[in-house]
């Protein structure tokens, strides 16, 4: 068993782990894409950052090769947001300009994929 976290993902101890102990992502070791993107969507439309990088980088870890630096690149532009939630714009900058990078090298996007979400996302959270 996972150890409680709250909702942007911050370890819980003692009575806070009862008290303020969020729901997390489910640990699997496949998901596909498709549904690894709309669980993403869905995080991203309910503010739970930290869940967006969760599942972008279950999905990182079982994607074929040609997918992983996407995944990659998502599941650090989930981080960013986590750190921006969290009140860490620095390290939101820091780890945006990772995903940013990545991003950039990424020739071929599933077209499930909205990447002008990512892409502006990451230019609010640089700018």
């Amino acid at each position: 068993m996972t150890q409680p976290r709250d909702k942007l993902g911050r370890p819980l101890r003692g009575a806070d782990a009862d008290r303020l102990g969020y729901p997390q992502v489910p640990e699997r070791d496949n998901i596909d894409g498709p549904t690894a993107w709309a669980e993403t969507e869905n995080y991203l439309r309910r503010n739970l950052p930290f869940h967006i990088h969760e599942v972008c980088e279950q999905r990182w870890r079982c994607a074929p090769a040609e997918e992983q630096l996407l995944w990659r690149a998502l599941a650090q532009w989930g981080a960013a947001l986590t750190h921006e939630a969290r009140g860490n714009s620095k390290g939101a900058r820091t780890v945006a300009l990772r995903a940013q990078k990545n991003l950039l090298n990424v020739s071929d996007f599933p077209q499930d994929i909205d990447v002008e979400v990512v892409r502006e996302s990451l230019q609010r959270l640089l700018a």
